[in-house]
């Protein structure tokens, strides 16, 4: 099962340095899940060859303009391009508003309808559930409300062992069945369990995403053990106070964050403008936390 992420933005508040506001899209088995629309998000879609129109879940961190100003322009996009399925938008309440008076004013009438869910950042939330996929809302710690997303994988079932289904010759409407632990009986009335005739499924993975928060400790038990995070990485150290002043984190407590999460990889991005080269900024983190990666825009990572 593929469980991917592709960066699409990776800067704060502004474009610079070929970077753009925040954007990344989840493949899940083949199904595309938007996270964070910032300016440009339809372009960087295109440049990577992604097809937006296969997107049918968008998640919304919170109301900074470098994590939704594009999200209007993208669902125009669609509609102009001949979109009718649903697509599920989750975000802060206000966010339907903004949307709402965008398209009042251009007489924009969707050829396809918006299933508007509005987030909660008090406390841990299931929003989101599908044959593939879980998503859970959790809080954040910044200057407005703002809620991180931890998306994780359903178990799956066992694995069939291909050669028994040559050899015992299993007719393929069994294979489901055996998959859910019925037993197979064959031409001479040998029984045989589910479990001699498949293997373990893979374990379930999970991708966490830490939008702009300060490094406050509170959201510690949400992102506990996960496969990957993402977790901004807006300054450096040095920059501690201003960091604390904008609600930001750097890069040495974002490992310190993945450290004590226990998490397996930890992915820093949302790189303030004032650094041109952000090698920098991965040192710092691996100092603490070896598994660390950059958020590098067009890059896929393999959660």
């Amino acid at each position: 099962m593929k469980f991917e992420v592709t960066i699409l933005g990776s800067s704060s508040s502004t474009p610079i340095f070929n970077r753009n506001p925040s954007a990344q899209l989840l493949n899940v088995n083949e199904k595309y899940i938007l996270i964070d629309c910032g300016e440009a998000t339809q372009n960087q879609l295109l440049n990577f060859g992604l097809k937006a129109n296969r997107i049918d879940q968008i998640f919304i961190s919170h109301l900074h303009g470098d994590h939704y100003l594009g999200l209007v322009g993208l669902l125009s996009s669609l509609h102009l391009n001949g979109r009718t399925k649903p697509m599920d938008i989750f975000g802060p309440a206000e966010l339907k508003e903004i949307i709402d008076l965008q398209f009042k004013h251009s007489q924009t009438i969707l050829r396809y309808p918006i299933n508007f869910r509005p987030t909660a950042d008090d406390k841990r939330y299931r929003i989101f559930e599908s044959y593939d996929v879980v998503v859970d809302s959790f809080p954040l710690d910044h200057r407005i409300p703002c809620t991180g997303f931890l998306f994780s994988e359903k178990q799956r079932l066992r694995k069939m062992i291909k050669s028994k289904i040559d050899d015992l010759s299993i007719p393929p409407e069994m294979i489901p069945l055996i998959k859910k632990g019925l037993s197979f009986t064959d031409k001479k009335g040998k029984v045989y369990s589910a479990e001699e005739l498949t293997t373990e499924a893979d374990q379930p993975k999970t991708y966490a995403y830490c939008s702009d928060t300060i490094c406050s400790w509170k959201y510690l038990d949400y992102i506990s053990k996960v496969d990957m995070l993402y977790h901004e990485a807006t300054f450096m150290n040095d920059m501690l106070e201003r960091a604390e002043e904008t609600f930001h984190t750097t890069a040495l407590q974002a490992g310190e964050v993945a450290l004590k999460a226990n998490a397996k990889k930890l992915l820093v991005g949302h790189f303030s403008a004032r650094y041109r080269e952000l090698e920098p900024l991965l040192e710092e983190a691996k100092s603490i936390f070896p598994e660390t990666l950059l958020a590098v825009e067009g890059q896929t990572f393999q959660i």
